[in-house]
């Protein structure tokens, strides 16, 4: 009898150790490197095709700061290739990381043509 009582109190020791990781696991946010191997560059639109995404994960955006930024804009600036000068906020260290949050999240390079070249992205972050 006290064999049984013991092997309850080990499943339920289980059971809290494996609840306790599952908590943690939902505390910590994945690192996206944007781009992979690439990096922060042209024609990376697609990069985020087949990956989902959630509030709280990080974007890792790099690349050579003198040649690109990473500008985060609503969904006018991306569609257009814009930035709102007063509301932008441009990223320029060449390794940016952004939190994204809840919803569609933009990010375009500012540096003239680029955005239009391909070098924007578009993702949908969910809880």
């Amino acid at each position: 009898m006290g064999e049984g009582i013991r092997g309850c109190s080990m499943v339920g020791k289980v059971v809290f150790c494996l609840l306790l990781l599952q908590q943690l696991k939902m505390g910590y946010a994945t690192i996206y490197n944007v781009g992979e191997e690439l990096g922060w560059t042209f024609n990376v639109s697609s990069w985020p095709i087949g990956k989902n995404f959630h509030a709280g994960d990080i974007l890792a955006f790099s690349y050579n700061p003198s040649m690109h930024n990473v500008v985060v804009v609503d969904k006018v600036g991306y569609n257009w290739c814009l930035t709102h000068p007063i509301e932008a906020t441009v990223h320029r260290s060449g390794k940016d990381q952004i939190k994204l949050v809840e919803g569609m999240n933009y990010y375009i390079c500012s540096r003239p043509g680029h955005c239009q070249m391909g070098m924007k992205l578009a993702i949908n972050a969910t809880s």
